[in-house]
């Protein structure tokens, strides 16, 4: 079966940084583009950024772009969000999902998630 477990959620003030991780099993990870979608309170689903099955490619949404860096490491079945300059509304649950997952259905396939939370 598939699974994605998120980590390096935590507690930071406005323009500090954190590196999230996800590492994968289950499926051919290097087959797969991986993206990264968040949910902020009140809001639903909102897909962030993915990253190409090679790596060769990355896309990012405008509330993110020129903060959040998406890279992945095949060897590890992992991929990692480093986010820069955090900003109080980037607080929310953060998933990893399979896929590109620009638009968002109700069949993504996420892990269980990783909280962030930026406050002063």
């Amino acid at each position: 079966a598939v699974r994605l477990v998120e980590s390096g959620g935590g507690s930071v003030q406005p323009g500090e940084s954190l590196r999230l991780s996800c590492t994968a099993s289950g499926f051919q990870f290097d087959d797969w583009a991986m993206s990264w979608v968040r949910q902020v309170p009140g809001k639903g689903l909102e897909w962030i950024t993915y990253i190409s099955d090679r790596g060769m490619s990355t896309q990012y949404a405008d509330s993110v772009q020129d903060r959040f860096i998406i890279s992945r490491d095949n060897t590890k079945n992992t991929v990692y969000l480093q986010m820069n300059n955090l900003k109080t509304e980037d607080t929310g649950v953060y998933y990893c999902a399979k896929g590109t997952n620009t638009v968002i259905r109700a069949d993504i396939i996420k892990g269980q998630g990783t909280v962030v939370i930026v406050d002063s």
